[in-house]
Parts: C-alpha cells; structure tokens; sequence
C-alpha cells in the first residue's frame, strides 16, 4: 500500500478541487510560488498523489479569480499584477467596504460596535508586546468585522470573492507597515463606527482604503490613472 502520511491532510477528503485550490492559493501568499511560474499539473499531480482532475478543475477555478492565466501551448500561469489589477481590487474594496460601514452605522448593535472598540484596545496593547511582530492580521479583522456587521449577504460574499486579491497584493508588491502605523490608521473606523454619522463614515472608509492604495502606487505620472481616482475617492 503507498503510504500516504506525507500528503496534505486535504487528500483525503472528498471536496478534493477546492482543497487543492486553497492549498495553492497558500503556496502563492507564503511565496513558494510567485508571478511568472508556470503550474505543471503533471507535476503537482505527482507530488500529491491525486490525479490531474482536480489539478485542472482547481486550475480553471483561479483562472476565474484571476488568479492565474492560462497560456496556449503552455499551461497555467502565476499571473503578474499590473497596475491597472491594483486599482481595481482597490476600488472595488472602497466602493464594497464604504457601502458595508454605511450600513453598518445605522444598524449594528451597541454592543457589536463595543465589541470591536474592545479588540482594538486590544491590538494597542500589542505595540508594547515585543513577541508580536506585525498588527495586519488585527487589522485585516478589523475590516472583516465591519463588512459582516453589514449584514448585507451580497457585500459579504462579494468581499470574500476578492479577499485572497488582497492579501496577494500586500504580499506582492511589499506594503511596509509597522504596529504603530496599523494602530494609528485603523482608529479612525472604530471612531466613525461609534459617531453613527453614515456619510462621514463612508468618506472615511474610503480615504483609508486610498491611502492603502496610494502606498503602492505611484501615479503622477500617469494621467489616466490620476482621472481614475476621482471615480472611487
């Protein structure tokens, strides 16, 4: 019998194709494989002891996502963010998230809103922990929190539809960031959550997320992107 005990525990599983998606969404974020490879199913097949069925199935469904790009004569492949990728995913996330803190002014629940008031003192706690390296995953809650205290089922599965876009940005092109910065940045949504002023909260969200998206991007030298800003901010 082939031993099977150093295959990923998702081989034995029967939803096979979308364990085999996540598990190369995960090779991608910790940089095991980068923009520009090339995905040998045969290959992959291999070393996972499955055959290439859910290889391509699984190839198909990051193909959709844009995640990668299938060459003729050649296969898939990492695809490599450009910058018009950027500003897409980073538009889309002030149009979904600004709509999601709207909402969630006018009807997330006093307790919900302290709740998170709570994890953030939590997370300001952290910058005087010198075992905590980085505050992106508090921060990256901190947004997950609002978009599901929208309630808006759309805006949710819309979100999470793009959420790994995100984190591959962030990994791709580098962002720095330090806990003081996460901290400092991140107040201001749980003050706008708190003040239940719908509009204002809504500007904020987005003026956060563009300065996000301006970290990244340098645009002045591009007069077309410098009009698409005015679309979203």
């Amino acid at each position: 019998m082939k031993d099977t005990a150093q295959r990923p525990p998702f081989m034995d599983k029967q939803n096979i194709s979308h364990d085999v998606v996540e598990y190369f969404k995960r090779m991608i974020l910790n940089g095991e494989l980068n923009p520009g490879d090339r995905i040998v199913e045969t290959k992959f097949a291999r070393e996972l002891g499955i055959s290439q069925t859910p290889i391509r199935e699984a190839m198909h469904q990051l193909s959709g996502e844009g995640i990668v790009t299938i060459v003729p004569n050649k296969g898939p492949v990492i695809k490599e963010l450009q910058k018009s990728d950027v500003f897409e995913i980073y538009s889309l996330r002030a149009a979904i998230e600004g709509l999601a803190i709207r909402i969630a002014t006018q009807i997330a629940s006093d307790e919900a809103v302290e709740e998170l008031e709570r994890f953030y003192s939590e997370m300001k706690v952290k910058l005087e922990d010198p075992s905590v390296d980085t505050l992106l995953q508090d921060s990256l809650y901190i947004h997950q929190s609002i978009i599901k205290l929208s309630k808006h089922e759309r805006l949710i599965n819309t979100y999470e539809s793009i959420s790994f876009q995100i984190a591959l940005v962030n990994r791709i092109l580098g962002r720095e960031s330090t806990k003081q910065k996460e901290v400092d940045q991140h107040l201001e949504l749980i003050e706008a959550l708190k003040e239940r002023n719908p509009d204002q909260a809504e500007k904020v969200m987005r003026k956060h997320i563009y300065r996000s998206y301006r970290e990244f991007i340098e645009l002045d030298e591009d007069k077309h992107w410098e009009d698409g800003e005015t679309l979203w901010f």
